[in-house]
């Protein structure tokens, strides 16, 4: 499913991901990002996505952490100044995620499953927390279709852990489903 899945979602990708990439490339800087997570096992990977923030955005990061609106790991802040203009659009779309079906056609990467994290945010996990490790990360799962930007660290963990401990293949089409309706349809997609 995977395999068929993430090849499916590269071609539909491949004219957005161009029209997105001329735009990018407008702002000068490299169109991908690609950064170091964590997958199944432990096991690090190198994750693609559209470039939708300032080059040096990792760099700059650290001047931000104590306006970080997540705690446990994660790092949100709602009006995030490293954003570009055309970068806010693309996450408000999820468009910046597009090039991760490449990471699930490799292998590093499923279609559902927990959100695959930085080196940095696994040196805060607890022993329970590293269960969401014993699965393949996904590009949307239960967490980000239950209102990602509403919830904490603890309520991530909960629904990763209830998505591993209750996975089934109705379960990742309903939770497929659920993301193109959430990224077509809702008022703000970027919070799904």
């Amino acid at each position: 499913m995977d395999i068929f899945g993430g090849l499916f979602g590269l071609i539909l990708s491949i004219i957005p991901i161009i029209f997105l990439a001329v735009r990018i490339k407008k702002d000068g800087g490299p169109v991908f990002y690609a950064q170091e997570r964590i997958g199944k096992n432990g096991k690090s990977f190198t994750m693609y996505k559209l470039r939708s923030m300032v080059t040096n955005a990792d760099d700059l990061k650290d001047t931000l952490l104590e306006k970080n609106e997540l705690h446990g790991g994660l790092f949100k802040i709602k009006e995030d100044p490293h954003v570009t203009k055309i970068g806010r659009t693309i996450r408000h779309y999820s468009l910046d995620e597009l090039p991760q079906f490449w990471n699930v056609v490799k292998g590093d990467m499923s279609l559902v499953g927990p959100r695959p994290c930085l080196k940095r945010e696994l040196a805060q996990y607890s022993e329970h927390d590293k269960q969401r490790l014993l699965v393949k990360p996904g590009i949307s799962g239960l967490w980000q279709t239950s209102g990602r930007s509403n919830l904490d660290f603890a309520d991530m963990i909960k629904l990763d852990l209830q998505y591993i401990e209750k996975r089934s293949i109705k379960m990742d089409l309903k939770i497929c489903f659920k993301t193109i309706g959430i990224v077509l349809f809702s008022e703000d997609p970027g919070a799904y």
